[in-house]
């Protein structure tokens, strides 16, 4: 093509602006082009900004930014806003050259080949292994590269390192991690200032002289690059990962990391693995159900409620003051053959079962991790972290300097006043958002005290039961419980969008030392916020409601009797059909509109602003206008992904008693879920800066954490929550015809009270009470384990009643030690580090001293055979007589 002049800027290494430079012209350059002009040097980076009249500042900032920015190496290329489609975009385009990228690799000290492993042929096939072939994806697509053996990056020994072509040694997403680190401490001041909080590209963005900064996607997603110098790996990643119609193959995760960086690529690998443990404990579960479903005919207390002759003619006490009447205890019948499904001899099992799943989890993920931290290279990434990616800001507020103890080198530290008073005063902040956050379940627990009476004066002559299909089933329990959970889902919504500025904000003001530091300092106070917010509803229900209550003549009430808000009582059935409804809404609510609020609201605001550019012609829309358009990934673009697998989590562990079918409901989600993440990440989202993580971070204490509380909960949930104890108690030990059945159990398990006792603020308003309701009933019934009227100990506590407390405490104790038992017997049984990557681990190591000796002395030997016509013919040492100097491994 005839090279065109236009009014683009190139800077080169010499700091000056070369302004006409020569290049391609727009329209006959490749709109895929991930190059400058000039077809060979390739961009690495890419900035944005709108040039306006009165930024005089704004334009010196950019001005010196960009001087400093060729200063140290990079090479920039400027595309003027007259070419940009919108007519007021400039992009400036940076490439890192050879010599800035060795030299900061070596900075980095980041790990590149020396050798090829030589290990893989000693891999055996596993048998059976033809049944995964349709769950494959081809080989080339795996395992895109080869393995090798690696060792940290010096420029000083370039013909050590398995170096081809110095423009591709180092890949694309290395190249933009370098770049990022560059500007990242870049000043845009001049030296003669002395304000060093001045620098970094993200102090730019946010004072808005750059409108973005990314690096560059290789091609579209939906076809190839074609310029043949590009990769195409984004086109490679939607058509072998992205795609829903790949849900049941497996996930390309070294081509993701190839891509994305470890740290998006150890997002995915925990994911997919998360998903493959949870068809486990998803096919248990569904077990567990149908279980419950399987034995409706030996569900005798429910026989009992729902006959007329037993249910039909007891007489229920008001369940709320004045506004809810005398019923009958066939009006549950509905209700406690619906809590059958999910309380029955089969949770206990789950539950325990469960515990030990948690520990399989994460005991075979730490194995897994294990491997990949030796595949990509990571296995000592940790030591890196902490002494070299020290963040701008920290070193921007440091006022003084203090000898490192184990490097014996000066590094900035903060002065120790104001790091304890911005610990303090970011600690005083969280406990005021979690006070809000339990004001607001307060004012739902208050609704839902407030409504029962209303629902229960509309429905007393039942008038949902025209309704054809759900109508029977409507109570003003469940029309409490379902709209008490709908309300707390949405201030859990309303709520969500200020969590993140606020943790955020409280994390910037503590000015973390490090990347690592600042991440896990955020995922605490952002998971004890969700913590809080999402189920402290599940904990109200599953240990609060109807343990606090009193009887018809004492009632228990929330703030006093003067508030006249009385606690809520449990069905006859119990409240594990409530928790199971509360943990449904909440958990099947917040995936449903987490997954369409991920995948609809990027693609509509990609839609929106890029509806301009797509009238132009496609030659006109030029890669980096095509990147600019997408949506940032951001900060907490990957946070947000683990928060959310984390609370649901939560949802699966801490209260899978009450709800069996949790762990299918999950897995369902994470089919969707990896998906809709590896699709919008490759089509809705700029690409990411690659970034290095050798873990899941933080994530995995606090998985751990949440597996300890799961026992304990789940514990307590069978044991206070469900009507399982108290059942077995009656079988074994109060059953009157010693036969080890349920018959009797209902009546047993509801006290007597006078009616003429209850306190008038109590009773019913006459036009309340049913038809049916006379002054012959002199007695009514309620859920409790009390000595009835007449007796000298009428209305204390039976000794079936401490019977049954010292058996739940008894179960929460010989449950939580053989759980805990297993779990850590399990723990201990199984290595973190499988064998033979131990052992691998080992050879290379062994590998970089061998071949760095090597290469050392043939070095020294080519040194001294230059030194023959030298004066000295002293004998120079051993080292050149050793034609091989062996290391011992270190076994």
């Amino acid at each position: 093509p005839t090279p065109a002049i236009n009014n683009s800027i190139s800077y080169g290494n010499s700091g000056k602006m070369n302004p006409g430079h020569l290049h391609i012209d727009k329209q006959q350059q490749s709109k895929d082009s991930v190059f400058f002009r000039d077809g060979v040097r390739r961009i690495d980076f890419v900035l944005s900004y709108v040039d306006e009249k009165d930024g005089e500042r704004k334009q010196e900032r950019r001005r010196i930014y960009e001087d400093n920015l060729v200063n140290v190496g990079l090479e920039l290329e400027t595309e003027s806003k007259s070419e940009s489609e919108d007519g007021k975009t400039y992009f400036v385009k940076i490439h890192a050259p050879w010599e800035v990228l060795s030299t900061y690799a070596s900075v980095l000290n980041l790990k590149v080949p020396f050798k090829v492993d030589d290990t893989l042929d000693e891999k055996t096939e596993m048998p059976m292994s033809w049944l995964a072939t349709p769950f494959r994806l081809p080989k080339d697509i795996m395992h895109p590269e080869p393995d090798y053996f690696t060792a940290p990056f010096n420029k000083d020994k370039p013909d050590f390192f398995l170096i081809n072509d110095k423009d591709t040694f180092f890949p694309p997403s290395t190249r933009n991690r370098i770049v990022y680190y560059i500007l990242s401490r870049c000043s845009y001041t001049g030296e003669e200032c002395a304000d060093k909080d001045k620098k970094g590209i993200k102090r730019l963005l946010n004072n808005s002289t750059y409108t973005a900064a990314f690096p560059l996607h290789d091609s579209r997603y939906w076809t190839r690059s074609k310029d043949a110098n590009c990769e195409s790996e984004r086109y490679t990643l939607y058509k072998y990962w992205a795609k829903f119609l790949c849900f049941f193959k497996e996930q390309p995760l070294d081509l993701v990391r190839n891509y994305y960086g470890e740290k998006i690529g150890i997002y995915f690998a925990w994911l997919g693995f998360y998903t493959e443990m949870l068809l486990f404990a998803a096919v248990v579960g569904t077990i567990c159900f149908l279980y419950g479903f399987l034995t409706f005919d030996d569900n005798e207390w429910s026989k009992e409620i729902c006959n007329e002759k037993i249910g039909g003619n007891i007489v229920m006490c008001p369940l709320c003051d004045k506004k809810c009447s005398f019923w009958k205890l066939n009006t549950t019948c509905n209700s406690s053959w619906q809590s059958h499904l999910f309380d029955n001899v089969a949770t206990v099992f789950f539950a325990i079962f469960m515990g030990i799943w948690v520990t399989l989890f994460l005991e075979f993920w730490k194995r897994r991790q294990a491997r990949l931290e030796y595949e990509w290279d990571l296995f000592d990434f940790e030591e890196e972290q902490q002494q070299l990616q020290l963040r701008p800001e920290y070193e921007a507020k440091c006022t003084k300097h203090e000898k490192n103890p184990i490097t014996q080198e000066m590094e900035p530290r903060l002065p120790l006043t104001s790091k304890c008073v911005r610990t303090c005063l970011s600690g005083a902040t969280v406990l005021l958002w979690i006070s809000l956050i339990i004001a607001c379940i307060i004012g739902v627990i208050a609704y839902r005290l407030a409504v029962y009476a209303a629902f229960a004066s509309i429905m007393k002559q039942s008038p949902t039961n025209h309704l054809e299909v759900v109508g029977p089933y409507i109570t003003p329990q469940l029309a409490t419980s379902v709209t008490a959970s709908c309300i707390n889902f949405v201030i859990i919504m309303i709520l969500n969008l200020m969590y993140e500025k606020v943790a955020i904000w409280i994390t910037d003001m503590e000015i973390p030392k490090t990347h690592l530091e600042y991440e896990n300092k955020l995922t605490v106070k952002m998971f004890l916020f969700q913590f809080v917010n999402y189920y402290s509803s599940c904990f109200y229900v599953a240990f609060f409601k109807g343990k606090f209550v009193g009887y018809p003549g004492d009632y228990a009430y929330m703030f006093g009797k003067w508030s006249k808000l009385r606690n809520e009582e449990c069905d006859p059935g119990g409240c594990l059909i409530e928790l199971t409804t509360q943990l449904v809404i909440v958990m099947t609510g917040k995936q449903v509109w987490g997954n369409i609020q991920e995948a609809l609201v990027p693609w509509m605001m990609n839609w929106w602003g890029s509806r301009k550019a797509r009238n132009h012609p496609e030659s006109l829309y030029s890669r980096w206008e095509q990147d600019h358009d997408l949506q940032g990934f951001g900060q907490l673009g990957l946070f947000d992904e683990y928060l959310e697998m984390v609370i649901q989590f939560g949802f699966i562990t801490l209260f899978v008693a009450s709800f069996p079918l949790a762990p299918l409901l999950a897995l369902i989600n994470n089919i969707i879920e990896i998906r809709v993440d590896a699709w919008k990440l490759t089509t809705q989202f700029r690409r990411p800066v690659a970034a290095k993580a050798h873990s899941i971070g933080a994530w995995e204490e606090i998985l751990n954490g949440m597996a300890v509380l799961s026992v304990v909960t789940n514990a307590f949930i069978v044991a206070f929550t469900s009507d399982m104890i108290p059942r077995l108690v009656y079988m074994y030990a109060y059953q009157p015809d010693g036969e080890l059945n349920m018959k009797g159990y209902i009546n047993n398990s509801l006290s007597v009270f006078n009616i003429s006792e209850i306190p008038l603020e109590n009773r019913p308003e006459e036009e309340e009470n049913p038809s049916w309701f006379n002054s012959s009933i002199t007695t009514c019934r309620y859920r409790d384990y009390r000595y009835p009227p007449g007796h000298e100990k009428q209305y204390s506590h039976t000794m079936q009643f401490w019977h049954i407390l010292a058996a739940k405490l008894a179960f929460v104790i010989i449950m939580e030690h053989v759980v805990f038992l297993v779990k850590y017997f399990v723990a201990w049984l199984i290595p973190d580090v499988p064998s033979d990557v131990r052992a691998r681990i080992k050879r290379e190591r062994y590998l970089v001293q061998k071949e760095l000796h090597d290469y050392e002395v043939e070095k020294l030997k080519i040194q001294l055979s230059h030194q023959n016509h030298q004066e000295c013919t002293c004998t120079p040492g051993i080292y050149p007589y050793l034609s091989k100097h062996e290391v011992l491994p270190e076994f």
